[in-house]
């Protein structure tokens, strides 16, 4: 599964300032809004606080999985912002969030949902990976990163 299906060098955003989760996430609704004329930023917004109020998808070591389903979603999309400082966020280990990787995924798919999550989620989880992200110098060499990452044996 390569994420390049999934995301677009359009909707990565380095450098973001923000101070609070919501406005993180309001970022990620807006940058994924901005090339899907079905969905709008509202809608987006929603499904993934609502998806918060289950509980953080603040996984660790300073980064977010926020997603949802949307009903007239037609492809899984994702976005990506870099934060210039991490926010609270309730992860699990209690520390801030500065990279978020937003996904928004049609109502029917759970499989396909749930594989990407665990790609994302061992993606995030390489510390070597995590620091060439935050060492990226613009979106085009984070997209890079995304796209070119493997798991490792």
């Amino acid at each position: 599964m390569q994420l390049s299906k999934f995301i677009n060098v359009n909707r990565i955003k380095k450098g973001v300032d923000v101070l609070s989760k919501k406005r993180a996430l309001e970022e990620l609704s807006n940058l994924i809004a901005q090339d899907q004329t079905q969905l709008n930023a509202n809608g987006i917004f929603e499904s993934l606080i609502s998806r918060e109020r289950l509980g953080s998808t603040g996984v660790g070591y300073g980064v977010a999985i926020p997603h949802g389903r949307i009903k007239n979603c037609e492809n899984i999309t994702g976005a990506l912002i870099q934060l210039e400082q991490g926010v609270e966020f309730d992860a699990m280990d209690n520390q801030p969030v500065d990279i978020l990787f937003a996904l928004i995924v049609p109502e029917e798919s759970t499989d396909e949902h749930l594989q990407v999550l665990a790609l994302l989620a061992s993606m995030f989880n390489d510390g070597s990976f995590r620091q060439k992200l935050r060492q990226s110098q613009n979106e085009e060499e984070i997209y890079q990163l995304l796209t070119q990452w493997q798991k490792p044996d």
